[in-house]
């Protein structure tokens, strides 16, 4: 049997009503989402609503999770395992979301999930997604600003960029994210030799924007 997170809050279910409104577009995920942060009772509903068959249900929920995850994690974080079993979601919005909780609640991770599924989560790099992998790089600086014991293993995942299967042009976006990621965390990596060398590379990189990156990033660190 499968994780189930309902069970955290025991009988706490009652709201259900609130997932008709969000299918029927009475209320937007956005202001829900703020309807649960102020009254965490509603998260067990949210919750369920994310293996709804209805997809606005479905994908809705999941993004008023995400919300919730950044503004308020220590509610989310109780059952952050069932958003690992979401990393395998055949639905790609859901797992990108999962992605995003999971980063969102490594500031309140005490016990330590994100090193036990670390490799796990890196290895979505060479999902046949590009937009999969992207979120692992965006994720990344917020996972070492709140883990800074990882910043080397997540520095090393990005400087490897260049030998993930994909072609040239996802790896030239993935790139301008991944120094967009070194500067959210720059200060605290040890090797900053290898960040600034692989940033340099990229004032050749045929994408504009991740060029443009490059040389901003080099203007603030490289002096």
């Amino acid at each position: 049997m499968g994780f189930n997170p309902i069970r955290i809050w025991g009988n706490l279910m009652g709201n259900s009503a609130i997932l008709d409104d969000l299918s029927t577009r009475k209320i937007t995920p956005d202001d829900l989402a703020e309807m649960v942060i102020h009254n965490i009772d509603l998260l067990p509903d949210i919750i369920k609503g994310i293996s709804s068959d209805n997809a606005r249900i479905r994908l809705g929920c999941a993004k008023i999770i995400r919300t919730v995850s950044e503004k308020k994690p220590d509610a989310v974080y109780p059952v952050s395992k069932y958003f690992i079993t979401l990393l395998d979601s055949e639905n790609n919005i859901i797992k990108w979301n999962a992605m995003d909780v999971l980063a969102n609640l490594a500031k309140v991770d005490s016990n330590k999930t994100i090193e036990k599924i670390f490799t796990k989560y890196y290895d979505l790099l060479t999902d046949e997604s590009m937009v999969t992998a992207g979120h692992v790089v965006d994720n990344s600086g917020k996972i070492a600003i709140a883990k800074p014991h990882l910043t080397e293993r997540i520095t090393d995942e990005l400087l490897k960029l260049d030998k993930i299967p994909r072609n040239t042009e996802c790896k030239n976006i993935l790139k301008g994210k991944a120094i967009l990621a070194f500067d959210a965390y720059f200060e605290q990596i040890e090797n900053k030799d290898a960040v600034i060398s692989f940033v340099k590379k990229q004032l050749r990189n045929k994408r504009n924007a991740t060029k443009t990156k490059a040389k901003q990033f080099l203007k603030k660190y490289d002096t």
